[in-house]
Order: C-alpha cells, then sequence, then structure tokens
C-alpha cells in the first residue's frame, strides 16, 4: 500500500470504508495532484454549446461504477478554469492556499452545522476566536460578527442593521420603506442595489453619491444630497461607503464620511469586501483609515488572503444590533438548548444550516500568522507598482485610471482603428489563447482591461509575458480591423 493510500485509510479508520471507495479516494488525491502540477493553459477554451455537447450530463436511474465518477471528474478538470496559475488575474481572488485546501477537507468530512455549539463545539470555539481576531483589526472591541455567504449578504445585514437602528419597532410591525433612502457611492458594488431590493427599499431609493477622479465617494457632496433628500421629505437611514471599489480599486475617505454620518445620526456600513485585507499590511493600513468610526463592515478572507471560496464576514460594532436583526431563532426550540446564547452563533446569523468556513481561515492563520499576511499583501502591492509602471512607460498602453490598490485599469491604445472594439477583441484573444484570463469595464464610455493582483502565483516574470501577449495581441488587430 503506498504512503497516499495509507493517509486516506487513517482518515478513514472507524468507518468500515470499502476497498473501492478506499482505491477511488486514492485515485482522486492523485487527480489533484496532477491537477496541481498541471503547466498547460489556464482555460481549455470552449464556447457554451461545444462544451454542452462533449459533457455527458445525464443523470441516469442507476449507480455508475467509480471508473466513471473518475473520468467525470478528469472531464471536469481539464475543462475548469485553472484559478491557480500566474495568469489567472480576472476576479478578486486567484491562487491555492494548501493549508486552507486540507481546512476544507476537515470541513466536509466532519460535516456539521454552525447554529448551535451543541453540533459545533471546536467550531464554534474557533469562529468566535477568530471573529474576535478580525474585530481587533477593524476596532470593535466590543462587537459581533459571523461568516456569510459572500460581501453580498454582508451588505445586506449592514442594510438590515441599519434599517433596525432607525426604526427598532419595524422588526414586528413591518416598515413603510417608500421614504426610507440608502446613500452609495457611484462606484458601488451592484449587491448594493440588489440588498435594496431584496429589503425593499427599492431600486430608486439607493441613491449615488459623486466621486472625484480617483473613484472614491466625496464627502461635500454625500452631506449635500442628505440635506437635499430631506428637504423633500426621505428618511437617509444608510451610507454604504467601499474600501476598494470593484474596477478601480478605490478606499472611499472614512474619516471623512464618518464625520458627515455622525453629525446626521446616519449609520455608516463599510463594503470592504476587497479592501479589509489593507488592515493587514503596516504599509498599507492607511488605506482603512476610520474602519472604527464605521458601524458595520464586510471582509471577504477569500479574496486577497486567498482562502477558499466562500469565507466572507459580517462585523458590527454594537452586537446587540446584530442579535436584534437575528432573534427570529426564539422560536426555535427544536434547535437551541443552550441557556447561554452567546455561544449559539445561530443567535448572530441570518442562514440556519450553516457549515464551518471559519476553520480554512483559522488554520491558513495559524500557519501564516499576522506577519504573513503583512508579506502577502506588500508583496501584491509591489507586484501592482511593478506592472502599473511596465504599462505606463510603454508607448501602445494607456492607464485610465489612478491606482490605490492592486486594481490596474489599461488599455491598448491606437490613433488608426476605435479603440473600444480593439480592446474587446484584445481581450477575447487573450480569453481564447487560455494563458491569462482578465477581466474588463468601462470607464468613462472607455472599454478597458482590468487586471488584478491577488494570486500568490504572480510573478513579475508572469506579468512581462502579459504585457508581450497584450502588445503582440494589439498589434495583430491593429492590421485586422478596419481603419478610421
Amino acid at each position: 500500500m503506498n504512503e497516499n493510500l495509507r493517509i486516506i485509510r487513517l482518515i478513514w479508520l472507524d468507518s468500515h470504508i470499502s476497498m473501492d471507495e478506499m482505491q477511488f479516494l486514492d485515485s482522486v488525491y492523485e487527480l489533484a495532484v496532477s491537477y496541481l502540477d498541471d503547466e498547460r493553459p489556464l482555460v481549455d477554451y470552449q464556447n457554451f454549446e461545444s462544451l454542452e455537447k462533449i459533457t455527458d450530463t445525464n443523470l441516469q436511474h442507476g449507480p455508475m461504477p467509480y471508473e466513471q465518477i473518475l473520468l467525470d471528474i478528469q472531464h471536469y478538470l481539464k475543462y475548469c478554469v485553472k484559478t491557480n496559475q500566474s495568469g489567472f488575474m480576472n476576479p478578486l481572488w486567484g491562487g491555492i492556499s494548501t493549508v486552507a485546501l486540507a481546512s476544507e477537507l476537515i470541513t466536509s468530512l466532519t460535516n456539521t452545522s454552525m447554529y448551535t455549539f451543541e453540533l459545533a463545539p471546536i467550531g464554534t470555539v474557533i469562529e468566535k476566536s477568530i471573529i474576535s481576531k478580525m474585530l481587533g483589526y477593524v476596532g470593535y472591541p466590543d462587537g459581533a460578527g459571523t461568516f456569510t455567504t459572500g460581501g453580498s449578504n454582508g451588505n445586506m445585514l449592514g442594510m438590515l442593521c441599519a434599517r433596525l437602528k432607525h426604526n427598532p419597532m419595524g422588526m414586528h410591525t413591518g416598515y413603510d420603506n417608500r421614504n426610507l433612502v440608502a446613500l452609495v457611492s457611484e462606484e458601488s458594488h451592484y449587491s448594493v442595489v440588489m440588498a435594496g431590493n431584496v429589503i425593499g427599499i427599492g431600486k430608486e431609493n439607493i441613491i449615488s453619491i459623486k466621486s472625484d477622479s480617483f473613484g472614491r465617494m466625496r464627502a461635500d457632496a454625500l452631506a449635500e444630497e442628505i440635506k437635499h433628500l430631506r428637504a423633500e421629505g426621505k428618511d437617509v437611514f444608510c451610507v454604504i461607503a467601499t474600501s476598494g471599489t470593484t474596477v478601480k480599486g478605490s478606499f472611499d475617505p472614512l474619516k471623512e464620511l464618518a464625520e458627515v454620518c455622525f453629525r446626521e445620526n446616519i449609520w455608516l456600513h463599510v463594503d470592504a469586501a476587497w479592501g479589509g485585507s489593507a488592515l493587514l499590511s503596516s504599509k498599507h493600513t492607511h488605506l482603512m483609515d476610520g474602519i472604527d468610526l464605521a458601524d458595520s463592515v464586510c471582509w471577504d478572507a477569500h479574496k486577497m488572503m486567498g482562502i477558499p471560496l466562500i469565507c466572507s464576514s459580517f462585523l458590527v460594532k454594537d452586537e446587540s444590533i446584530l442579535a436584534k436583526v437575528c432573534n427570529h431563532t426564539k422560536s426555535a426550540h427544536y434547535l437551541f438548548q443552550s441557556e447561554e446564547k452567546t455561544n449559539d452563533l445561530g443567535h448572530y446569523s441570518l442562514q440556519c444550516g450553516r457549515r464551518n468556513d471559519a476553520l480554512k481561515l483559522f488554520l491558513a492563520w495559524r500557519q501564516k500568522g499576522d506577519e504573513g499576511w503583512s508579506r502577502l499583501i506588500d508583496t501584491y502591492m509591489k507586484l501592482a507598482d511593478y506592472v502599473e509602471s511596465k504599462i505606463s512607460l510603454h508607448a501602445r498602453l494607456e492607464l485610465v485610471s489612478p491606482r490605490e490598490w492592486t486594481n490596474i485599469c489599461f488599455r491598448y491604445s491606437s490613433e488608426i482603428i476605435d479603440q473600444n472594439a480593439l480592446n474587446k477583441e484584445l481581450r477575447k484573444r487573450l480569453m481564447q489563447n487560455g494563458n491569462f484570463m482578465v477581466s474588463k469595464a468601462m470607464i468613462d464610455g472607455m472599454y478597458i482591461i482590468r487586471l488584478v493582483i491577488s494570486n500568490p502565483e504572480i510573478t513579475t516574470s508572469s506579468l512581462d509575458n502579459f504585457i508581450e501577449e497584450v502588445v503582440r495581441l494589439g498589434e495583430e488587430i491593429e492590421k485586422e480591423l478596419p481603419h478610421k
């Protein structure tokens, strides 16, 4: 029996697992190792129709042998996007944390839910510890928090807390939301509008505030809009600031916004899903100055910290507000047995069944330590500095937005063909080649390419290769597309 099989047998020591299952697990392990070592392009690009034709999605009446399941896994690994490769710079996350990956195995192996201490005793201890650690970074010594399904859910929780603080009785008697207004940056994530729709505020009552040239919400514009809305009879109950906007990576001026919100008695929630990790770096924590003045914040560890999806926290300064928002648990006598409410984490969550997302962050933090996270953030910022400099010095490339974080927004510049058409085609060919994956956005009517540094496999060498491929494709397209 080889060493890998022996390890797997130890994991399943008391489960009376059959040898067929043991061999299956051993084969899955080998496929996983092969995937991690795979140096082929990060995606074998196929359109939906082609991929649908070559993928067996039939769910038949009877069972299939393990051999067929292994073929299914192989097929999946062949055509999935290899997000652990250095060319993956598309979303706000990437790469693999080995310790967190192992933690995911343990989480699935132990398969519990986090709503009570009774069901998740050690998980509860760990989650409370990691939430306390994050509260310390944010500056909420008496606060509380929970793990959520993502930053979108965290933003909605922030708005629910804000509405409850604004009208405590509404949770019992219902809310008339027609005059309630939430204010956001014009660079905010779409999830804020979605949250407004879900909680019944309405899309028209989510109002955007003007930003400066960096994409940061202007405090003067915020104060002016609050005054204007109140004169119209509107009731501003929440301001949602952003620390690390999706496109530009901008950080709203939290101290200035908090001053306005405090003066006007308005809840300040901060969407720090992307930029919250700046708190981990002594060099870049200033980007989050004023976070301790906010009332609530969401922070995704599955983004720059590299923890596998999903690993997202919601933190609130006043523990009692979150407890009241989630006090629907009072009627669940069939779940909550403990007299000590604070140890049953379901009392602080909108979810009932909830997986243990804290374990992977806890173990990754144990492995890295505070210093390791700081080095990781600083390394990403240095790489962003490097590629920003390469782009700014290249005659054919143009930066289209100032940079604060690791988002780099640029385009290939041309005087002879339509630049939007050129850059759209350029990104399409990058995707089809399969070596690099980056995102796109529109800035002031310009189609731009956005790359993000949040993947530990990215190096100066891989960035050099990316720039070379962008320029080569741009030159090819210039020769092919119709001139102006």
